[in-house]
């Protein structure tokens, strides 16, 4: 049967004709076997791994292949990386004025990371279950986690054994659905149905790690049962439709006048930043974490299976996540169930899309530009001195599908630059001190073909660099790292769709990467998985130094760094935007907004030093201008939030997109230029 399929339905969309062979046959065949609608079984294979198998490899918690089947005996990997500690350390809230709290590898009792898991029966996750899905289809575990057609049928099986009563109409289907996401807790159960049939009345359409186009033909009219709303946790600042849990952190007492594990704030406080962090563990380790007043805090957890979100601390409150003070007062922490590596494992569906959903939420609640000067990874926080720099985290690393994640939000990359300037004129605090100088993105269709090749003139009269934004095609942008496996650190991950893209010091494949001087105090950039000196990531903006054949340079870290950027795969497309070059030489680059000492006075809190980073931005160069901050600083070394003090200074601060990470420079040393 031949369906042709409509353009523009969203990334990955494909003009042609889809036939039932590859995929798309396997899952029509399971359907008729099984007597389930195919629209269902598409449905829920999409919010599970959007149809893909991920070369057998299992999801961050234990699922495998397109319908998800868990197999939790053989996804725990004698390799795992064992939480946060294992591949950076620091002190997660960043704050010199205070003494850090105590690692988690310190702690006698527990071992380091969310990764150690729950005691026998503690899970929350019940399902689908590749082992009951072998016992109904009569298939080894081996084919069901391996080959994708035995897989399909062993998700058609259990769904079939979910529904008493088969029916051809896909909306009778649901309570099947709700049981297939193996939530135990029914709003979280009945959250990820909705979000299945959310997807069967859209419709979708993609090429598949196969190679071959699956298309779920929208059903708009479907809708499921009627069944009362659902009901947030009575605490948790989540949108409507979202499951939520109030999952508290520990707001208590730990001697010597310390506290843990997060700063409560009376009234209310600016937010800029949203910080995309992963667990490097399972969710079943978060809460013996977030309730130990000496580890550290977060704001919210989605979890990997099904999107349930827990929610931590109060959206008012600080967390210590980022390790950077300054960030953590103005910021809110995501943690997502996964690992930055372990094989390259993936991340489902569900949970980008319940992600994107809160994080939509909460950009639109503290007036967030949703773009990635903003929306930052925890590998984009700056580090608060250059002794801090190298131990700065790197999740949520090369494998996050930015793109596809930005999609989910409604704010995608690749938008008209008109377009979304008008959608978010009215989310712009007001004020030269408060306004958020936010990138425009590349725009659509045929201009994505190669990066701009023009200069600009600024307001001045002077050349102004073009600039790109980085946005690789995820599925074959393939770039080889190493280090996915901790036994053997030399050894090639497994090829994998990613975010990421090399830089090297010469147009040329076999030129040398280029070093970061903070990151890796006099050594050379790796490869490593684990290693962002020489990467750039999806979404980021950066002036255009040069080009010179198929290869853009670009201004990264205070030198030229160059990058592959053919026109027929782009790795990066035309960008307008505002951006900074130096009024002086050497200008002082730093990663915190604090105030000078003057502002200090008569506040009776101690002058924090202002201390540069390693880089220095010297005449010529220029680089993309994320929005501009006015100095402070939140002495909050007091468990009485009524005894905090805040120091605002009279100097501000342009947040600029130095290199991996984002970085501040005092206005007064640059020009900016459009």
């Amino acid at each position: 049967m031949l369906q042709w399929v409509v353009a523009g339905l969203a990334a990955g969309a494909l003009v042609g004709p889809v036939q039932d062979h590859g995929r798309q046959g396997d899952f029509a065949e399971a359907a008729r076997e099984y007597g389930v609608p195919v629209s269902v079984l598409l449905g829920v294979s999409y919010l599970q791994s959007r149809w893909d198998t991920h070369d057998g490899r299992p999801s961050t918690d234990g699922g495998y292949g397109p319908m998800h089947l868990v197999d939790l005996e053989t996804a725990a990997r004698p390799d795992d990386h064992g939480g946060h500690a294992a591949h950076a350390s620091g002190d997660a809230r960043g704050d010199g004025a205070r003494p850090a709290p105590r690692a988690p590898e310190a702690r006698p009792d527990r071992p380091a990371g969310p990764a150690a898991g729950p005691a026998p029966g503690e899970s929350d996750i019940t399902g689908p279950s590749l082992r009951r899905a072998a016992r109904l289809t009569g298939l080894p575990a081996g084919q069901l986690r391996a080959d994708p057609a035995a897989n399909i049928r062993g998700g058609a099986a259990l769904l079939a054994a979910y529904q008493p009563h088969p029916t051809a109409d896909p909306a009778g289907w649901y309570q099947a659905v709700v049981r297939y996401s193996g939530a135990r807790d029914p709003l979280t159960a009945r959250s990820f149905a909705d979000e299945v049939f959310a997807v069967i009345r859209e419709g979708a359409t993609r090429r598949t790690d196969d190679g071959f186009p699956v298309r779920l033909a929208p059903v708009p009219g479907l809708r499921p049962p009627a069944a009362p709303p659902l009901r947030r946790a009575q605490n948790a600042e989540c949108p409507a439709t979202l499951a939520c849990e109030w999952m508290p952190a520990a707001y208590k007492r730990t001697g010597g006048g310390d506290y843990g594990n997060h700063d409560r704030i009376s009234g209310e406080r600016r937010v800029d930043y949203i910080v995309i962090h992963d667990t490097e563990g399972s969710y079943d380790g978060i809460k013996s974490m977030v309730t130990d007043p000496d580890y550290v805090s977060w704001h919210y957890t989605v979890r990997s299976s099904d999107g349930h979100v827990a929610q931590h601390v109060r959206t008012k409150d600080v967390a210590w996540h980022a390790g950077n003070w300054d960030v953590n007062t103005r910021s809110i922490g995501v943690e997502h169930e996964g690992y930055l590596a372990k094989g390259g494992a993936w991340y489902t569906e569900a949970m980008y899309r319940a992600s994107a959903r809160l994080v939509r939420h909460l950009a639109d609640l503290h007036d967030i530009p949703l773009d990635r000067a903003h929306i930052l990874g925890h590998d984009n926080v700056p580090g608060t001195t250059p002794q801090t720099l190298p131990g700065m985290h790197d999740d949520p690393g090369p494998y996050w599908d930015w793109a596809h994640y930005f999609e989910l939000m409604g704010s995608p990359l690749h938008d008209d630059p008109r377009a979304r300037d008008d959608r978010d004129s009215a989310r712009r605090h007001a004020g030269p001190l408060t306004s958020r100088a936010r990138p425009a993105d590349a725009p659509k269709g045929a201009r994505r073909a190669a990066a701009a090749r023009t200069v600009r003139t600024g307001r001045d009269g002077e050349d102004a660099p073009a600039s790109v934004v980085v946005l690789p095609d995820y599925g074959t942008n393939q770039p080889t790292f190493t280090g996915c496996v901790k036994a053997h650190p030399a050894r090639a991950c497994e090829p994998h769709g990613a975010s990421a893209v090399w830089l090297r010091t010469e147009p040329r494949a076999d030129a040398p990467l280029v070093d970061d001087v903070g990151k890796r105090v006099g050594k050379p950039s790796t490869s490593s998985v684990y290693d962002h000196s020489a990467r750039v990531s999806t979404g980021q903006r950066f002036a255009v130094a040069g080009t010179r054949g198929d290869w853009t340079a670009i201004w990264y870290l205070g030198r030229k760094a160059w990058f592959h950027n053919p026109p027929q795969n782009p790795a990066a497309v035309p960008a307008g935007g505002p951006l900074v070059m130096p009024l002086k030489d050497d200008v002082k680059v730093y990663g915190r907004a604090f105030p000078g000492q003057p502002a200090y006075r008569g506040t009776g809190v101690d002058f924090q030093e202002r201390v540069p980073l390693p880089y220095v931005i010297r005449p010529g160069q220029a680089y993309a201008l994320g929005h501009t901050v006015r100095s402070s600083y939140l002495s909050a070394g007091s468990y009485d939030p009524d005894r905090h003090v805040t120091v605002t200074g009279r100097q501000r601060y342009h947040q600029i997109q130095l290199g991996h990470r984002v970085m501040y420079v005092k206005a007064k040393d640059v020009r900016v230029v459009h």
